[in-house]
Order: structure tokens, then sequence, then C-alpha cells
């Protein structure tokens, strides 16, 4: 896929509408698309968080251990961010993220998220108001199912 197309990709994210498309093409260019098939590991819990990856097609699980085996907390679709909420906490990652049937994703490295969000805060604002909505959704199914 051409740097143009890539970026093509990003102007159809929300969280991206609002960056020029120079910084766009930075981004594309400093970023990795990858490709998962299903049930394919992003990431596991516990890992160091170096990365936050923008799903371009396909989806994502993404599951923690419970008492009784592993517990869906989300299953994301195209344009979802993920991986995000352990470099914003400068924490491992909190989850285990596998893909949910063939997947391809664009891998953004850690400082060049970190960049992008100084660069633009209206992407911050984003992401939070999208942690936020997370969590609840995520509180709202834990109260559903009498915790994990």
């Amino acid at each position: 896929m051409t740097l143009d197309n890539e970026v093509t990709s990003l102007r159809q994210v929300p969280l991206f509408r609002e960056v020029e498309p120079a910084r766009l093409k930075l981004l594309a260019f400093t970023s990795e698309r990858v490709h998962f098939e299903d049930g394919q590991l992003f990431f596991a819990r516990g890992e160091a968080a170096d990365a936050a990856y923008l799903i371009l097609e396909g989806g994502a699980a993404v599951t923690i251990d419970g008492p009784h085996g592993p517990v869906r907390l989300a299953l994301l679709a195209a344009n979802a961010l993920v991986g995000e909420m352990g470099i914003l906490a400068d924490q491992p990652r909190s989850a285990t993220v596998t893909a949910d049937g063939a997947t391809t994703a664009l891998r953004i490295d850690r400082d060049v998220f970190l960049e992008l969000l100084a660069q633009f805060p209206q992407i911050g604002i984003a992401v939070m108001r999208d942690l936020a909505l997370r969590l609840e959704q995520t509180n709202q199914r834990l109260a559903e199912r009498g915790g994990v």
C-alpha cells in the first residue's frame, strides 16, 4: 500500500480527521502496517506498552483472566484504537488483545503516539472521551454480571 493510501485510510478515522495531511503522511511513514490472523496476539496483559494499534480492517477482542477463564471486556472494530491506555498510564498492558478474524492494523510507536497527542490536543480529548466511554461500558457489563 502506498503512503497516500495510508493517509486516505487515516483520514477515515474520526480521531485523525482534524490532523493535516502532511502530519498524517508522517504518521503513516513512521508507523507499521501489521496483519494478524484470527486469534493471533496483538499483545498480552503485563507486557510493556510500547505501541498503540489503530485497527484498519477486522477486529480485536480485549480480554482479562477471570476466576473461571478469560473474560471478554470488549470487541473492537475498524477505526478503533487499542493499546493507548498503557502508554498514557506508563504502565504494563492491562488486558490481552487478540485478533477477531483476519485483521490489519497500524502499529504506532509509543513515542510517535505521545508526540501526536502533544501536537494535537484535540486528539488527546478524543482519546479521553473514548477511554471514558469504554470504562463506562465495562463497568456496566461488570455490574450486569455481578463482577468479574
